[in-house]
């Protein structure tokens, strides 16, 4: 499911964030590609020399600076350097500043490498230990990085495949599973969805069986995809609509100002809360999932498995409802991601 995903959107099915956090995955033959979730082929393949921003600190200054444990352990990581590491997406800021404070609240030294341009350098810096630790999506894992052309439809069996195949081949440690999921969905209004009770695609599919000539409206590249809108089209049996191919990001706005009955989304994007869109469920399990998880080395977690155990607690509570609130603060209110994660681990008590 903002190169999720996502979608996500996100992925990660998209990192070209346009004020937000994504564009649309590519389509290898025969493959999906995404990028978290969450992707642009361009933007996977991106270099980078280096992390846009990077800090360090021990566990009272830098970005330890006024962090205060709460149910965290504040020594559970004491003596302990962690190098905090993201992709450059809104999604993945917040992410990577989530970890660095709760880093910082269980005694870390922390290093800030977070903010690295595409999937490709991230996971890179990952395996050669420029960082100890970044967030990725189950959907990217599977597809991505391990080249499989069919997405596995339950998240638990995805993550648990991706997990097991991952460590075997590449040596990298998949954490604890969060149930955000950054796919691919269609959207529409609040009102609208709620004045023709629409909760899933398959409600959208009857709704443009009977009315033939709604507006459905999809970026550009997956209008055409065999795997984007025609592909979503046969799987729900949706024959009629009128189908408007927009640019990237463009869909939320058409969507909020009426121009679009149905528009394609990332579902954790942070203009979803921003703009009072609901998300229909894809009931029939058309999109790959992209739940989040925090992946490390298999070296680092021999020598310091207490790392992923003190981000267990904080990936139970991040579910798609929530990264989507936690994204509009910084996509659509302009926050800093490090006071968005401060304020959030406040809020449930890991700091305080």
């Amino acid at each position: 499911m903002t190169t999720r995903p996502a979608p996500t959107t996100h992925a990660d099915p998209a990192e070209n964030q346009k004020g937000t956090r994504m564009t649309m995955p590519i389509k290898k033959p025969g493959k999906w590609l995404t990028g978290a979730a969450a992707l642009t082929l361009a933007t996977l393949t991106l270099s980078s020399c280096g992390s846009l921003n990077e800090s360090s600190s021990d566990a009272t200054g830098g970005p330890c600076k006024d962090v205060k444990a709460g149910s965290v352990k504040p020594d559970a990581l004491k003596g302990v350097t962690v190098k905090v590491g993201s992709k450059e997406f809104d999604e993945q800021l917040i992410l990577g500043q989530l970890t660095v404070k709760m880093m910082c609240a269980a005694g870390a030294t922390v290093v800030d490498r977070t903010n690295t341009k595409g999937s490709t350098q991230t996971r890179k810096k990952l395996q050669d230990g420029v960082t100890d630790v970044v967030w990725e999506y189950t959907g990217t894992g599977w597809i991505n990085y391990l080249g499989h052309d069919k997405p596995i439809t339950d998240s638990q069996k995805q993550y648990e495949a991706v997990k097991k195949e991952d460590l075997a081949k590449n040596k990298l440690v998949w954490g604890p599973l969060a149930p955000f999921n950054n796919t691919y969905a269609f959207a529409t209004t609040d009102e609208f969805a709620k004045k023709n009770n629409l909760k899933t695609h398959s409600d959208m599919a009857a709704y443009i069986k009977k009315n033939p000539s709604s507006t459905v409206c999809v970026e550009s590249e997956f209008a055409a995809r065999p795997d984007g809108y025609p592909g979503f089209k046969k799987k729900y049996g949706i024959t009629g609509g009128k189908l408007k191919s927009l640019g990237t990001g463009v869909v939320y706005t058409q969507l909020d100002k009426g121009n679009c009955d149905f528009g394609e989304i990332f579902t954790t994007d942070g203009r979803l809360a921003a703009l009072g869109l609901t998300v229909l469920d894809d009931d029939k399990a058309y999109f790959p999932l992209y739940n989040g998880v925090a992946v490390t080395r298999e070296d680092y977690n021999k020598k310091h498995p207490e790392m992923l155990k003190v981000l267990a607690p904080l990936a139970k509570v991040l579910t798609t409802d929530t990264m989507t609130n936690l994204n509009k603060k910084k996509s659509a209110d302009g926050e800093d991601p490090a006071k968005i994660a401060e304020d959030f681990l406040k809020q449930k008590g890991f700091l305080k």
